[in-house]
């Protein structure tokens, strides 16, 4: 009898879980957002700020809409730039949670744990120093170059690393045409949006936003029905991470934390247990040690 219920319970169970209503993250960045072309648009304050605001959650919107049309989900949007408030949260789909604010630890994947079933980034930029990158840094401008595992990566491969750790796949990345490029190296498939393409650091010539963002709803309903088909991103622990910062006296502070290795003057090292405690101390180094 046993041999005929068995395959029967692994059944129902298969069949429970694709019924289980998705679980998303979405991490949302702005210099990779759809219509957004100047520095302007992404500084609070500055020309065109509150245009780029308005771009960000409606593009937001435009992807948590594709989402709900396979069924019901529970999604989570966790403001990523800068200050981390500048989506107009009022305005974004009722049917999402939102995280805001920069004071938390993991940052850009602040909420992401191995309950979900895939991660979204949205409006993602190359890392530092790139070539053809549009507005093209790591964290923030302190930052010269960051390996982990002796991998070079930016924000995208940065946060990929994260959520590998915690079996959590990403399933779409969408920015500038050199991030898209950086983020294909690294995660073998990953679905992505172009939404630009870079004229040198600070400029770009740009796809109308509602050209983007159709684009996204229809790369967001092929990324749902993947859920199950995509592997997160292998990690090996422990993980040691490099940080290459913009002055010597930044990597002189970062000797105080235990455990800190000097690799030249702009240059220190650590070797994490896994990638939580790696992600911590990475953006201690590039958020709180500024002046």
């Amino acid at each position: 009898m046993k041999k005929f219920l068995l395959p029967l319970l692994f059944a129902v169970n298969l069949a429970l879980a694709q019924s289980k209503p998705p679980h998303i993250f979405i991490s949302v960045d702005m210099e990779g957002i759809g219509g957004i072309g100047t520095s302007a648009m992404v500084t609070p304050g500055a020309k065109d700020y509150e245009t780029g605001r308005k771009l960000t959650t409606a593009e937001v919107n435009a992807v948590v809409a594709a989402i709900f049309e396979a069924g019901p989900a529970q999604i989570v949007v966790n403001d990523s730039h800068g200050d981390m408030q500048n989506l107009l949260h009022t305005e974004l789909d009722p049917r999402v949670e939102y995280i805001q604010s920069n004071i938390k630890p993991l940052g850009m994947v602040q909420g992401l744990d191995n309950t979900f079933d895939g991660i979204i980034f949205l409006g993602y930029h190359a890392m530092a120093g790139t070539e053809n990158g549009f507005l093209a840094h790591t964290g923030t401008g302190n930052v010269k170059g960051l390996w982990l595992n002796g991998v070079e990566v930016g924000e995208g491969g940065l946060n990929a690393h994260f959520a590998g750790s915690i079996g959590v796949p990403v399933l779409l990345a969408s920015g500038d045409k050199t991030f898209t490029e950086e983020i294909r190296k690294l995660l073998v498939p990953v679905r992505v949006v172009v939404t630009k393409q870079a004229i040198g650091a600070s400029a770009a010539k740009l796809l109308h936003p509602d050209v983007v963002k159709k684009e996204l709803q229809n790369q967001t309903r092929l990324a749902i029905k993947d859920i199950g088909k995509v592997k997160p991103l292998s990690v090996q622990n422990p993980v040691e991470f490099r940080i290459k910062v913009d002055n010597p006296t930044r990597a002189d502070v970062a000797m105080s934390i235990p455990g800190m290795k000097r690799i030249d003057g702009y240059t220190v090292a650590y070797t994490a247990t896994n990638m939580e405690e790696a992600y911590k101390l990475i953006r201690v180094i590039y958020k709180y040690l500024s002046w």
